[in-house]
């Protein structure tokens, strides 16, 4: 493919479009104008002024994807329309000041095509991974995004259908024989899709590596180029189909959970930089239910990793199923009941095991050990972005329920930051609570980043998407302080704002001194690159796309070498 871009030249103004920070909880504003957080005596700060037009873009060649027949509204938002075009790159022109010592690339991997012809895929997680990146370097931006080349991709733009099994969706059988192929086909994983369509991390070696729920959707991209440079091939005898989507990654090691399907468990492993072979660390046989707990993602200490045991568990039956179920891949087993395990990273040996209150989580955000006047750890504290044990998140994310949203009514589910206690002291039971008030950042709380130096250390801050109520998606960022137990909220009407991701400035000492990157996704489809104050959490910049981009799910910084 041809090498595409354009320049919309450069320059900064102080002008930002219009915005919102507020300091404390969102206003919840009812249907009758009562507005249950609003405090007395304090206002909002608001950032205010005139829009600025971005210039007139030129015509840009570039290959085009099928052209989109998607069911819905015609006005659905642009967060949940295909990206219409494979792959695009250029110059932005920034509004603000973007800090000079802001030198590398942001990396955001997620769904982007959610059709084939005039076949519509059900799901937000089903749609074929686009990757996008802000290259920030010397106050200047440069854009780009461009689909990541799976194998499922690949089939799917020559055969015109679908040949992998996604999240919610299954290739149809020409023939009964055919159905037979890929029954035998889905128990080798041969039918499971490489789609890896949802986080991207750097390894401790440089490699970047784009990843999803399947073991096979590990494939290596270039971070420059956005290239699919092939398969990350793991080079163990570990076996097995599926992983956590959202390893650990620090400079010297990947940690990773494997679900065990056939004997209800997990395997720890740990991978180091400059290899593809897992080690095992150690195992976690499930104390109840048929199958191991979802693991999206899990935390850890310095000393600990932490295997949660969700009784949202993985149903063999739902896999089987030609069409999907509202909780898709899993069964919901509450008499299961959901526990906790701590495992010593050195040893490989379960060091507590405690049951605790029902919940349901996509995302850790963060984990620390609490510690006696001695030093010994007395307990493990685990924060998450739980959904009040709530399922039918899942459901809510189908891209039909999304695209004829009207915005008139509240359909998002509640969720707060969850705080896990895993005491040290042999006790059966565990705590899960609030962190902090919901009410703070409007009942809604996901997609969660954090400073990385503190990853596995206490810590006070943390950045996420919260909730202008009425929404059916996290429509917000916010800064949570886990300390003062407030939240700062960034929202602009009609807005979809992606992950927020925390960079540290070179050489900080305060744990908030840095920027935050989302990608923002607008009513009127268009969008725009965003960078907040860390500690302000006041908007500092922000560059418009030449056209909207869909919503996408995480992100990873890789800085300039």
């Amino acid at each position: 493919m041809a090498s595409l871009g354009f320049s919309v030249g450069s320059g900064n103004s102080c002008l930002l479009p219009k915005a919102a920070v507020s300091d404390h909880s969102i206003p919840n504003r009812g249907r009758d104008g009562f507005n249950p957080l609003k405090k007395g005596g304090t206002s909002r700060k608001r950032l205010t002024s005139t829009n600025v037009a971005s210039p007139p873009l030129p015509a840009i060649a570039a290959p085009h994807l099928p052209p989109s027949k998607e069911s819905g509204d015609r006005r659905s938002h642009v967060a949940w329309t295909s990206v219409r075009q494979q792959r695009w790159e250029g110059e932005l022109n920034v509004q603000g000041q973007i800090p000079l010592w802001l030198k590398g690339t942001y990396l955001r991997n997620g769904p982007g095509l959610w059709h084939i012809e005039d076949y519509n895929f059900r799901h937000l997680f089903d749609g074929y991974a686009m990757l996008a990146k802000l290259r920030f370097e010397n106050g200047s931006l440069i854009a780009g995004h461009r689909q990541i080349e799976s194998d499922a991709y690949k089939a799917a733009m020559k055969s015109k259908k679908l040949c992998y099994r996604e999240f919610s969706e299954v290739p149809k059988p020409d023939n009964f024989l055919s159905y037979i192929g890929e029954l035998a086909n889905l128990f080798s994983g041969a039918s499971l899709t490489d789609n890896a369509n949802t986080g991207v991390v750097q390894l401790g070696d440089g490699r970047v590596v784009c990843l999803t729920e399947t073991q096979k959707g590990s494939i290596v991209i270039d971070p420059d180029t956005l290239d699919t440079i092939g398969k990350f091939e793991y080079t163990d005898s570990l076996g097995g189909l599926i992983h956590s989507a959202h390893p650990i990654v620090t400079e010297s090691e990947f940690l990773t959970l494997l679900p065990d399907l056939i004997n209800p468990g997990y395997l720890a492993v740990r991978m180091e930089p400059g290899t593809n072979e897992r080690k095992v660390i150690g195992r976690v046989d499930c104390r109840q239910g048929p199958a191991p707990g979802w693991v999206h993602s899990f935390p850890m200490t310095e000393h600990y990793i932490i295997v949660p045991e969700m009784p949202l568990r993985y149903c063999a039956g739902n896999l089987l199923r030609a069409e999907p179920t509202p909780l898709y891949k899993f069964e919901w087993h509450p008499e299961s009941k959901a526990y906790m395990h701590a495992m010593c990273k050195a040893s490989g040996k379960i060091v507590a095991s405690v049951e605790v209150p029902l919940f349901v989580t996509f995302h850790y955000i963060n984990a620390y050990e609490e510690k006696d006047e001695d030093g010994r750890v007395t307990a493990l504290i685990a924060d998450c972005c739980e959904h009040n044990a709530d399922t039918t998140i899942l459901d809510k994310l189908r891209i039909q329920n999304l695209r004829s949203y009207t915005g008139e009514e509240d359909v998002l589910p509640d969720a707060r930051v969850g705080r896990f206690r895993i005491p040290f002291d042999g006790s059966a039971y565990g705590e899960l609570d609030a962190a902090l008030d919901p009410n703070e950042h409007g009942k809604g709380m996901d997609m969660c980043s954090i400073n990385p130096a503190f990853l596995g250390k206490k810590y006070r801050y943390a950045y996420a998407c919260g909730a202008e109520r009425p929404c059916n998606f996290p429509n917000t960022l916010t800064k949570i302080d886990l300390v003062e137990k407030k939240a700062k909220n960034w929202y602009e009407e009609g807005a979809v704002p992606s992950e927020p991701f925390f960079v540290a400035r070179p050489g900080a000492t305060e744990e908030d001194d840095g920027v935050v990157i989302s990608m923002i996704s607008e009513k009127n489809g268009g969008g725009y690159a965003l960078v907040l104050d860390g500690t302000t959490f006041e908007e500092i910049a922000r560059a418009k796309f030449p056209y909207g981009l869909p919503y996408g799910l995480h992100g990873c910084w890789v800085p300039k070498k």
